[in-house]
C-alpha cells in the first residue's frame, strides 16, 4: 500500500523543508527591528535555513524518504525563502531593486519552462551554473542580512558582491536554461507544445 500523504508530508526530509518556509516569517519580522543584534539574529536564522536545505535533501536520500510532494516542497520553499529575502533587503535599501527583479523573474521563467516541459514528458536539468547562481546568492543574501561592520569586516560591502556575482550568473545560467529548454522543443512535432 502506497504511504499516505499525511506520512508524506510528515518525514523528518519534509519537516524541515516545513520549518524552512516557517522560518519566512520570523526573518521578515526581525528585519523591521533596528540594530546589529537583530541584523545579526536574523542572518543567523537564514544560516540554519540554508542548512536545512542541504539537510533535508541529503536525509530523504539516506532514509530513502524521496517523496514527489518533498521534491515539489523542496525548491518551492528555496524559491520563497530567497525572494522573500531578496524583497525585504531591496525595501531596507540594501539591496538594489532591480537585483531582486532580474533574479525572481528568472526563477520564475525557468520554473514556467520545467512545468511545461514536465508536462509534455521533457525535462531540463539544472546545471553547475544553477548551483553556482544559488550559492552566491545564498552567501550575498547572507551577508547582507548582518549588514553592519563586524570589526573590520564590511558585510554589506561584500554582501554586494556577491549578488553582483549572483545577478551574473542568474542571467547566464537562465539563458543556458532557455537554450537547453529550445533543444529540446526541436525535437517535437509542430503544434504539440
Amino acid at each position: 500500500m502506497p504511504p499516505s500523504f499525511r506520512e508524506n508530508l510528515f518525514n523528518l526530509p519534509n519537516l524541515l523543508t516545513l520549518l524552512r518556509v516557517g522560518s519566512i516569517p520570523i526573518l521578515v519580522g526581525l528585519l523591521y527591528l533596528p540594530g546589529p543584534a537583530w541584523s545579526r539574529l536574523a542572518g543567523g536564522l537564514f544560516f540554519v535555513a540554508g542548512l536545512t536545505d542541504l539537510l533535508d535533501g541529503w536525509l530523504a536520500r539516506r532514509l530513502k524518504k524521496v517523496t514527489l510532494l518533498g521534491q515539489y516542497l523542496d525548491p518551492v520553499a528555496d524559491k520563497l525563502l530567497i525572494a522573500s529575502m531578496l524583497v525585504m533587503l531591496s525595501s531596507l535599501g540594501r539591496l538594489p531593486a532591480w537585483m531582486t527583479i532580474l533574479i525572481i523573474c528568472r526563477e520564475i521563467a525557468v520554473t514556467g519552462m520545467r512545468a511545461l516541459a514536465a508536462n509534455h514528458g521533457l525535462t531540463v536539468p539544472s546545471d553547475l551554473w544553477g548551483k553556482w547562481k544559488t550559492a552566491w546568492q545564498m552567501l550575498g543574501v547572507f551577508l547582507l542580512l548582518l549588514y553592519h561592520p563586524l570589526g573590520g569586516f564590511q558585510p554589506a560591502y561584500w554582501g554586494l558582491v556577491c549578488m553582483w556575482l549572483a545577478v551574473l550568473i542568474t542571467a547566464w545560467s537562465g539563458l543556458g536554461y532557455a537554450w537547453r529548454f529550445r533543444v529540446q522543443l526541436r525535437g517535437r512535432p509542430k503544434g504539440e507544445l
